[in-house]
């Protein structure tokens, strides 16, 4: 579990203004995504995704209580 912000913040890590200080900031965190890694969870989906966007490796962003979904079956879409 890696606490930390991930430098999105609202429209922080959209503007063309400010998107290269967010990557700068979300770095640490995507780059302790390994190849092994298959979800990044977030209870901010934009923060998640943010995250594994600048990842090196492609993961899948969702919410926490979607993980759970998935692990009681009540979810039909396959991650």
């Amino acid at each position: 579990m890696i606490q930390r912000c991930s430098g999105h913040d609202g429209t922080y890590g959209v503007r063309k203004d400010t998107y290269t200080y967010a990557v700068k900031i979300g770095k640490p965190i995507a780059n302790k995504i390994t190849q092994e890694t298959d979800l990044v969870l977030s209870d901010c989906v934009m923060a998640g995704n943010h995250i594994a966007h600048i990842s090196e490796h492609k993961v899948k962003a969702i919410h926490p209580m979607s993980l759970v979904k998935i692990a009681y079956g009540l979810d039909k879409e396959k991650t």
